[in-house]
């Protein structure tokens, strides 16, 4: 078996803007097919008119929680309002050639680029000192992760956990969950979920 190796791009965060470029564009687009002003985007995602006015146009940056409200009032999840239309082909993704998307303080990682249609959905969460997921979110399906490097505080429903690296957990995605980053350095989670509803 012949081994393909390319060169990578040194910074690893070749996609940090284009897969959350247009994402004011599509939330506008989702909005108005759903036949939704923003005041009634606003009520049904439990944040202010103003707040989807500034993500419409580029002004702000939703947290994941915020995002994953956003995608189930306008009846769709965060991998159709974030991904690129057409992911480009192939198997690999190398290291460095990945696209990163930004929700707030939380960075991911794509692992497996969403199509429509695709039951598997792969990050890699990538949180800063501090950064967290800013409540908890509810949705179809289970999930499994491990803590590759750093530590978090795994919180489903009341319970909170404490995993460092090497930990694995794995639970319904119908339990309220959220999580932060437990520690004083970069915490990296790898994060699968099935279905790709998120």
């Amino acid at each position: 078996m012949k081994s393909r190796q390319a060169a990578a791009p040194a910074s690893g965060q070749a996609g940090d803007k284009s897969p959350m470029m247009n994402l004011g564009v599509r939330l506008r687009h989702a909005r108005l097919v759903a036949g939704l002003t923003l005041l009634q985007l606003a009520k049904k995602a439990s944040c202010s008119e103003s707040l989807i006015s500034k993500l419409e146009n580029g002004a702000a940056s939703p947290s994941l929680a915020m995002l994953h409200r956003l995608a189930v009032a306008l009846g769709t999840n965060i991998a159709e309002l974030t991904s690129e239309e057409t992911p480009p082909g192939g198997p690999i993704r190398r290291r460095g050639e990945r696209p990163v998307i930004r929700a707030g303080d939380i960075a991911l990682e794509r692992l497996v680029l969403p199509t429509r249609g695709g039951l598997l959905q792969a990050n890699i969460h990538i949180l800063e000192p501090g950064a967290s997921s800013d409540g908890t979110i509810v949705h179809a399906g289970e999930e499994v992760g491990y803590v590759l490097e750093g530590s978090i505080e795994l919180r489903l429903d009341e319970e909170r956990y404490l995993l460092g690296e090497g930990d694995a957990f794995t639970f319904p995605s119908n339990v309220p969950h959220g999580y932060r980053n437990a520690g004083p350095d970069v915490a990296r989670v790898l994060w699968v979920n099935s279905p790709a509803t998120f």
